[in-house]
């Protein structure tokens, strides 16, 4: 583990945030990544709210690969995702394979790279970090076809 406290010394991380309240949703394309960060956990109406974003950002049909999460599979967005008359497809990953889904290797490279040794007094600071590195990390089109390698490998 690397830390950084003199030699010798033990580093001492003093923080009161609560992490549990805190989510973000995203998704991932050939070329780019979506995201939004939430305060608290993320219900149906944040999905649809997400999924009518991404519409209108990604004109046509739409291909969602979804892991089996309740939130995905809830009774709103079901009823959503008909009323558009198939413009969108929901496909699922298999249960307990988040190695297959790529948008989870956009999270883990936020929190081992990015947020690494990062310490928020507060639940902004987190935000407006978390924020600033997912923008860094959208600009850089070989990460994200890292994450899409990844996701392939398994």
């Amino acid at each position: 583990m690397r830390t950084w406290a003199p030699k010798g010394q033990t580093p001492v991380l003093q923080y009161h945030f609560n992490w549990k309240t805190f989510s973000v949703i995203g998704g991932i394309t050939l070329m780019n990544f979506y995201f939004q960060l939430l305060d608290g956990s993320i219900k149906s109406a944040h999905v649809i709210a997400f999924v009518r974003h991404l519409r209108r950002h990604l004109p046509g049909k739409l291909l969602l690969l979804w892991d089996r999460a309740g939130i995905h599979r809830s009774r709103a967005v079901r009823q959503y995702l008909e009323s558009l008359g198939g413009q969108i497809v929901v496909e699922y990953l298999p249960a307990y394979a988040p190695e297959l889904n790529p948008t989870e290797y956009i999270w883990g490279y936020l929190k081992q790279h990015e947020l690494a040794n990062f310490c928020a007094q507060h639940g902004w600071e987190l935000s407006l970090h978390a924020t600033r590195a997912l923008r860094r990390m959208r600009r850089r089109p070989s990460l994200i076809a890292a994450f899409w390698k990844q996701a392939e490998l398994w």
